[in-house]
């Protein structure tokens, strides 16, 4: 009943990490990394599968690594923006 609200966690806890090891932030605060870590946890298992610790049904490291690659391309595609402007 609760697995939702404990994916969110997760994957808010995901984007905060993923947001420390890249040492830059997302726009949206928290909505921003939980979205970060939902989608990085997605990301991360299609593109390198599902091993390691699971933590409502995310497979840790995986997803760790794929929200750090969704903070840096989106940090960048902002900082372009930004720039731009």
């Amino acid at each position: 009943m609760l697995g939702w609200l404990w994916s969110l966690i997760v994957g808010g806890i995901i984007g905060v990490v993923a947001g420390m090891i890249t040492n830059r932030d997302l726009p949206a605060g928290i909505i921003g990394n939980i979205i970060a870590g939902l989608v990085g946890a997605w990301l991360g298992q299609m593109i390198f599968g599902h091993w390691g610790p699971m933590l409502a049904g995310m497979a840790v490291f995986p997803s760790i690594i794929g929200a750090v690659i969704l903070v840096l391309i989106v940090s960048a595609i902002f900082g372009m923006r930004k720039r731009k402007e």
